[in-house]
C-alpha cells in the first residue's frame, strides 16, 4: 500500500460529502464599509456579525470544526485606532456570545500567540478556553495574532531543543512529528479554506495544514457572507474529486 501524506483529510471522493474542519480568511471588511461610505469600524462590527452567523450555520450544518482569521501577526502594521477597534470587536464577540458557546457545547480553541494583546483580552481569552474546554461538540477555532510561517518556525525550534536533548532522534523528524508541533495538532484535518472577497492568496493561513485542502476563492465581502454561501461552498466541496496526488 502506498503511504498518504500525514494529515490528509479523509473526505475524498465521495459526492456530497461534508468537510469535516473548514477555515476562513474573513476578508473584505473595509471594502464594505468604503462601499457605502462608512468608516472601517463598521465594516468590521457587520463582520462580527457575519463570524456569528456563520458559526451558527457551521454547527447547523454539522461541521465539526470552523476555523476563522480573525487577527494575523501582520495586522499590528494597521494603524493604531484600527487595531484598537479590532480589540474592542473582540473583547464583544467573547463576552456576549461566550454563554451561547457554552450552552451550545461548542469548544472554543485559540491558535497563535495572543499573549500579546491587552492583559484584560488575555484573561477573557483564557476564561473562555477554561468554560469550554470540557464540551464536546463542535469546534471554533479563532486565530489571533497567527501566522504559519511563525508556527512552522515554533515548530522547528521545538523539534530542534529535543535532538540538542537526546529526547528523539534527528532521523525521527517526519511530517508527523512536525505536526504535532503545530497549534492545529489536535484538530481535524483541514478540508476546506475559503477566502472572501476576491483575493486569491493564502495570506500566511495555514501553510502547512492546507496542502491537499479545497481552496475557495468568492467575490463576496465578508460582511455580505451568509448562510447561503456557507451552503454553496460545502455543496461544491462535496463536488469536487480529491485525489491527494493519485489517480
Amino acid at each position: 500500500m502506498i503511504p498518504q501524506p500525514a494529515n490528509v483529510p479523509q473526505t475524498a471522493g465521495e459526492e456530497g460529502a461534508l468537510p469535516r474542519h473548514v477555515a476562513i480568511i474573513m476578508d473584505g471588511n473595509g471594502r464594505w464599509a468604503k462601499q457605502r461610505h462608512l468608516p472601517r469600524l463598521a465594516g468590521h462590527r457587520k463582520g462580527v456579525e457575519a463570524a456569528r452567523r456563520i458559526t451558527r450555520a457551521a454547527r447547523a450544518l454539522g461541521i465539526e470544526a470552523l476555523t476563522l482569521y480573525a487577527f494575523s501577526s501582520e495586522n499590528w502594521r494597521r494603524p493604531e485606532e484600527e487595531v484598537g477597534d479590532l480589540m474592542g470587536l473582540l473583547r464583544l464577540f467573547i463576552r456576549s456570545d461566550l454563554d451561547e458557546m457554552v450552552r451550545e457545547n461548542v469548544r472554543l480553541r485559540v491558535i497563535g500567540d495572543y499573549s500579546r494583546f491587552s492583559p484584560d483580552i488575555v484573561a477573557l481569552v483564557d476564561d473562555a478556553l477554561a468554560r469550554t474546554a470540557a464540551n464536546d461538540g463542535p469546534i471554533l477555532v479563532i486565530a489571533l495574532n497567527y501566522g504559519a510561517r511563525a508556527e512552522l518556525a515554533a515548530a522547528a525550534r521545538a523539534l530542534a531543543r529535543q535532538v540538542r536533548d537526546g529526547t528523539i532522534e534527528i532521523d525521527a523528524i517526519d511530517e508527523a512529528a512536525i505536526e504535532r508541533h503545530l497549534d492545529t495538532n489536535d484538530l481535524p484535518p483541514l478540508d476546506l479554506l475559503i477566502r472572501t472577497s476576491g483575493e486569491h492568496r493564502l495570506s500566511n493561513f495555514l501553510l502547512w495544514q492546507s496542502a491537499y485542502t479545497e481552496l475557495l476563492f468568492v467575490d463576496t465581502l465578508w460582511p455580505d457572507f451568509d448562510e447561503a454561501a456557507l451552503r454553496d461552498a460545502v455543496a461544491s466541496f462535496g463536488r469536487r474529486q480529491r485525489r491527494f496526488g493519485g489517480l
